[in-house]
C-alpha cells in the first residue's frame, strides 16, 4: 500500500483515550536508532491478544498481555493508544515474581499516547503486561471498521482492519511504529455463523455454547504493528496451493466465482518472487480479503498474509468487469505479494524510508507483469507512472523520496507519486545502470542480511554496489536526498566521420519556479541516433559529451529508463518529429510527455506535442494512442468555461481520435490484441468528455436498448457508457440511474451508479449529487468520493460544498485522508480566487508542518491559470494554420 503507550490498570478505573487526529508532536531522535514518538527505554517482544466485535453497535472488547523488557530502569511505560477505554491492568516481573497495579495513569490525545507511572522504579528485566479496554468500530477504512454493503437476501455488515500507516493503537494498545517488531498471538470471539481471518491459519477453534466461537489464530512472524489483520463477516473463501503455501480470496457469500482470477495471479506471482527474491515466502498461507466500498487513502493493504483489497480491485463481475479490469487486478496482486518480502519481511525503520516499501513494489509489479504478460506491454506504463511523479516533483512543495517525516499526519501524506512512481522510476534506472542481473543479485543479499529487521535506504544501496562491483551510493543519493526533476539540454550535435557528438548541459525541470537555480544530479544517461546502437553514458557537473555511431537524429533517454526532462534545440526536436513514426512505442511516448511538459511550462512550444499528435500513423501503438487522447483531453480542460475557444480546440480534438475509433469499432473482433478492448473504451471515454455527438448518441443508443438486446451493452462497455450517459444526463436521466442505484443488489455495482451520478456536467444535477452524498443513502465509503467525482467537472463547486458542509463531510472521510481530500477538491480550479480560498483552509484546519498537499493544489491552480493565459493564444492561432 500505502499505512500507544500501554496501560497498567486498577479493576475500577475506566480511562478514555480521546479521539484525536494528531498532527503534532515532533520526533524524539535517539542516537543510533530509528525516530520515534515513543520512549527507548521499553521495547514489546510479543502479544496476546483477544478481542470481542459487536458488530451492530460499533464497539468492541478487548485484552492483551504484552511480553516485554524494560531496557533500562524507568518508573514509566509510555505506548500508543487511541479512541481506547481501559477498565483494568496488571504489570508482571517474570523476574521478580511480583504483580504492580495501580500506577499513575496520564494521556496525551495530540500525540495519541498513554504513560503509566510506577511508584517506583522498574528494574531492566522481563515483564508481562496485561490489559483490559474497549474500542470504537469505525465507519471509515481505518482502524477496526465496518463495510455495510446490500445483497438480495437483505443487508450485510462485515468487520476489517486497516492500521498503516498509524492506526493499530484504536484496535491494541501497544508500539505502534515500524521499528518495534514483535510475533502476535491473536483470538477473536465472534459468532459461530460467521468467518474469521487474520494474518495466520486458524490454529484453534472453542464452541463457547451461546451461539459464540473463540477463533484462535496461529503465531505470527516477527512484524511490525501496522501489518496486523482481523476481518469478520459472512464470507466465502476460495482456495489453492502453490509452492507449499495455500492460497485464497476471501469474498462476501456468493462472489468465489469471480475470485478466480485473482487467485491464478496469485499463484503465478508467488512462484516469480519466490525465484526473484531467493527466500522463499515464510507464511503458510496467503489470504486475499476482498471488500466492498472504497477509501479516499488507498485501494489494497498488504497485511502480511492477508491482503486486503477493495472488490473492484480483486473481483471480476463478468456484467461490468474489462480486460483493464484484469490488468489491474494482476498489477495489484504483483505489487501487494512484492510487499510481502520489501516491506514485510524487511521493514522500513521509519516512514522517512517508506519509498524502499512503495516504491520498489511498484517497480516490482510493472517488471513481473511484462515478463509475465508480455502483451500487455506494461513497460510503456512506465513512462505514464513517470510522468505522474513529474508532475509532482516540479512544483516548489514537492520533497525528496527519502524524506523527513516528524508527525502522523506527515506519515500519511507520504503516500504519494513520489513515494511510489518516482520511487519506482529511479529504481528501474539503477538496474538499467547497474545490470538487472547485478540488481537482483543486491536485493537478495538485502533480503537475506535484514529479514525480520528493519532496514534504511542505504542498506540497500551498499547491498547493490557489492553486487554490481559499481558506485551506486552517490548517485542513488542524488535522486532519493534532494527533490527535483533533472533536464538535459541537447546543446549541440555534430556529425564527423559518421560519428555524433552531443553536447549536454544539466538544468532542473520546474512548473512553478522558472529561475530557480538547479540542483546538480550524476544523471546515468542511454542515448542513440535513430537506426545506431544505444550508447550509455553520465552527465557530472552539469554538462555532458557523448559519442554516438552514425550521423541521423539523436535521441537522449533512448528506452526511457531514465528520471530526467529531455529539452532539445528546435532542429533537433524537427528533426525527431520529421522521424518520429520509426521511434519505438515507448520512446514515442516519452517524446510526447517531455513536449507537452517542456510546452506548457514554455520552454518550447506548447504545439510541437501538436505536431507529434498529427505525425502519430493511424496504426501507432495502442499505448501511443491512449496518450494521445489523455493530451487532448488535458489541453481541453485548460479551455473549461471559454465555449467558443474549446469547440474550435474539440472539434480538432474529435477530427483526431474519431478516426482511429472508426477503425476500431464499438464491438470487440475475434483476436484482437488485448490492449485494443483498453483503446477502444479509452478513446469512446475522452470523445465523450469532448462533447463528440455521434458517440454520445451511440452510448444512449446503447443504454437505452439494453433491456431488450444485452449485446449492445457487453462487459467491456458497461461503464464506459453508464460515465457517458450519466455525464450528459438531464434530470429524467439521472433520476432514473438513482433508481437504479437503489435497487442494486451487487455491491460493485451499486456504488460505481452512485459514482457515475456524481459526473453529471449539468451543474443542477452536479449539486444534487453533492446533497445526495450527504445522505445514508449511497453508503458511508462512498460519499467522500461522490463529492470528488463531482470535483472533476465542479472543482470549485466541490470545494465550496465541502468546506460549508465540514462538520458533515468530515465523519465521511479517512482520517489519514483529511488534509490531503480538500485540497484535492479544488486542485482542478482555473479561479485565481482558489488561491486565497486554499490558504483560509490551511491556516484554519491544517497543521503548519502538514500543508503539502495544500501547497501543492495552489501550485496546480496558479500552474493551471497561467497555462490558460499564456499558452492557449499559442494552441488557437496552430488551429487557424491547420483550417487554413
Amino acid at each position: 500500500m500505502r499505512p500507544i503507550y500501554v496501560a497498567v490498570f486498577t479493576a475500577v478505573a475506566c480511562l478514555a483515550i480521546p479521539a484525536a487526529r494528531a498532527t503534532g508532536s515532533p520526533l524524539a531522535v535517539a542516537d543510533g536508532t530509528a525516530p520515534t514518538q515513543l520512549p527507548r527505554d521499553v521495547r514489546p517482544l510479543h502479544y496476546e491478544i483477544e478481542v470481542e466485535p459487536h458488530a451492530q453497535s460499533l464497539d468492541f472488547d478487548g485484552k492483551v498481555s504484552i511480553t516485554l523488557e524494560v531496557l533500562e530502569p524507568t518508573d514509566r511505560i509510555t505506548l500508543n493508544a487511541l479512541d481506547l477505554k481501559f477498565s483494568s491492568a496488571s504489570l508482571h516481573s517474570t523476574q521478580q515474581k511480583r504483580v504492580y497495579r495501580d500506577p499513575k495513569i496520564s494521556v496525551d490525545a495530540a500525540t495519541q499516547t498513554a504513560s503509566f507511572t510506577f511508584p517506583e522504579t522498574l528494574a531492566a528485566g522481563s515483564y508481562r503486561l496485561t490489559l483490559a479496554y474497549t474500542g470504537t468500530i469505525g465507519t471509515q477504512a481505518n482502524g477496526l471498521f465496518a463495510l455495510d454493503y446490500v445483497t438480495a437476501q437483505g443487508a450485510r455488515r462485515a468487520l476489517y482492519t486497516q492500521f498503516e500507516n498509524s492506526d493499530a493503537r484504536k484496535f491494541l494498545p501497544g508500539w505502534d511504529e515500524p521499528a518495534y517488531k514483535a510475533t502476535f498471538d491473536l483470538a477473536a470471539v465472534v459468532p459461530a455463523a460467521q468467518t474469521a481471518v487474520s494474518n495466520m491459519p486458524v490454529a484453534g477453534r472453542e464452541d463457547l455454547g451461546d451461539g459464540r466461537v473463540r477463533v484462535r489464530f496461529a503465531t505470527s512472524p516477527r512484524m511490525s504493528t501496522y501489518l496486523l489483520f482481523f476481518g469478520l463477516g459472512d464470507f466465502d473463501r476460495a482456495t489453492a496451493t502453490d509452492e507449499g503455501v495455500e492460497l485464497g480470496v476471501i469474498t462476501q457469500k456468493g462472489l468465489t466465482a469471480q475470485a478466480q482470477f485473482a487467485l491464478e495471479s496469485s499463484a503465478a506471482v508467488l512462484s516469480e518472487y519466490n525465484d526473484y527474491f531467493g527466500v522463499p515466502y515464510p507464511l503458510p498461507k496467503l489470504d486475499n480479503i476482498a471488500a466492498p466500498g472504497r477509501s479516499q487513502f488507498f485501494g489494497a493493504m498488504e497485511n502480511w498474509g492477508a491482503i486486503f483489497t477493495f472488490e473492484r480491485g480483486l473481483l471480476l463481475d463478468p456484467a461490468i468487469s474489462t480486460e483493464a479490469d484484469r490488468q489491474r487486478i494482476f498489477g495489484t496482486a504483483a505489487h501487494e505479494i512484492a510487499h510481502q518480502w520489501f516491506g514485510n519481511l524487511v521493514t522500513m525503520q521509519w516512514w522517512d524510508d517508506l519509498w524502499l516499501n512503495e516504491g520498489f513494489a511498484t517497480w516490482m509489479a510493472a517488471r513481473t507483469t511484462e515478463k509475465l504478460h508480455p502483451g500487455w506491454k506494461a513497460s510503456l506504463r512506465r513512462v505514464e507512472s513517470r510522468e505522474r511523479a513529474m508532475a509532482l516533483d516540479a512544483v516548489a512543495s514537492t520533497h525528496p523520496v527519502v524524506q523527513h517525516v516528524a508527525t502522523v499526519e506527515q506519515a500519511s501524506q507520504a503516500f504519494d507519486a513520489i513515494t511510489y512512481s518516482k520511487g519506482a522510476a529511479v529504481i528501474a534506472m539503477l538496474e538499467g545502470y547497474v545490470g538487472a542481473d547485478a540488481w537482483r543479485e543486491g536485493v537478495r543479499r538485502y533480503m537475506k542480511a535484514h529479514a525480520y529487521a528493519n532496514t534504511r535506504s542505504d542498506d540497500l544501496w551498499r547491498e547493490v554496489e557489492a553486487a554490481a562491483g559499481r558506485p551506486v551510493l552517490a548517485i542513488a543519493h542524488d535522486f532519493t536526498l534532494q527533490p527535483g526533476v533533472p533536464m538535459l539540454d541537447v546543446t549541440a550535435v555534430e556529425c564527423k566521420d559518421g560519428r555524433s557528438t552531443v553536447m549536454l548541459s544539466q538544468g532542473e525541470f520546474s512548473k512553478d519556479r522558472p529561475q530557480k537555480k538547479a540542483l546538480r544530479w550524476r544523471v546515468p544517461v542511454i542515448a542513440r541516433t535513430l537506426g545506431g546502437a544505444p550508447v550509455r553514458g553520465m552527465v557530472e557537473g552539469g554538462k555532458g559529451r557523448l559519442q554516438l555511431p552514425g550521423c541521423a537524429p539523436v535521441l537522449l533517454n533512448a528506452g526511457q529508463s531514465g528520471y530526467y526532462r529531455t529539452h532539445y534545440a528546435p532542429a533537433q526536436f524537427t528533426a525527431l518529429r520529421d522521424r518520429f513514426s520509426e521511434l519505438a512505442p515507448v520512446d514515442q511516448l516519452g517524446l510526447m510527455g517531455d513536449a507537452l511538459a517542456l510546452g506548457l511550462g514554455g520552454m518550447q512550444p506548447v504545439t510541437d506535442v501538436l505536431d507529434l499528435v498529427s505525425a502519430t500513423p493511424l496504426d501507432a501503438d495502442g499505448k501511443v494512442w491512449e496518450r494521445i487522447a489523455d493530451t487532448l483531453q488535458e489541453i481541453d480542460g485548460y479551455y473549461r468555461g471559454d465555449a467558443e475557444r474549446q469547440a474550435r480546440f474539440r472539434a480538432h480534438a474529435i477530427g483526431r481520435l474519431a478516426p482511429k475509433l472508426r477503425a476500431l469499432g464499438w464491438d470487440a473482433k475475434n483476436g484482437e490484441d488485448e490492449t485494443v478492448a483498453i483503446l477502444r473504451t479509452r478513446l469512446i471515454e475522452v470523445l465523450g468528455d469532448l462533447d463528440d455527438a455521434d458517440v454520445i448518441r451511440e452510448a444512449r443508443r446503447r443504454h437505452g436498448g439494453r433491456q431488450a438486446d444485452p449485446a449492445l451493452l457487453p462487459a467491456a462497455l458497461y461503464k464506459t457508457v453508464f460515465d457517458i450517459v450519466a455525464s450528459h444526463a438531464d434530470e429524467a436521466t439521472w433520476e432514473r440511474l438513482r433508481a437504479e442505484a437503489r435497487a442494486e443488489k451487487r455491491s460493485m455495482l451499486r456504488d460505481g451508479l452512485y459514482l457515475q451520478l456524481a459526473t453529471a456536467l449539468d451543474e443542477g444535477l452536479a449539486r444534487r449529487a453533492l446533497d445526495l452524498a450527504l445522505t445514508d443513502e449511497p453508503g458511508a465509503t462512498n460519499s467522500a468520493a461522490m463529492i470528488s467525482a463531482v470535483s472533476e467537472h465542479h472543482p470549485d463547486l466541490a470545494f465550496d460544498f465541502a468546506l460549508a458542509h465540514r462538520e458533515q463531510v468530515e465523519p465521511l472521510i479517512d482520517t489519514t485522508s483529511s488534509s490531503r481530500y480538500y485540497p484535492r477538491l479544488a486542485s482542478g480550479s482555473l479561479d485565481p480566487a482558489m488561491v486565497g480560498k486554499l490558504g483560509t483552509y490551511a491556516e484554519r484546519y491544517v497543521a503548519a508542518g502538514s500543508r503539502r498537499a495544500t501547497e501543492t493544489a495552489i501550485a496546480d491552480v496558479r500552474y493551471r491559470i497561467g497555462i490558460r493565459e499564456q499558452r492557449l493564444a499559442q494552441i488557437d492561432a496552430w488551429l487557424k494554420k491547420q483550417q487554413d
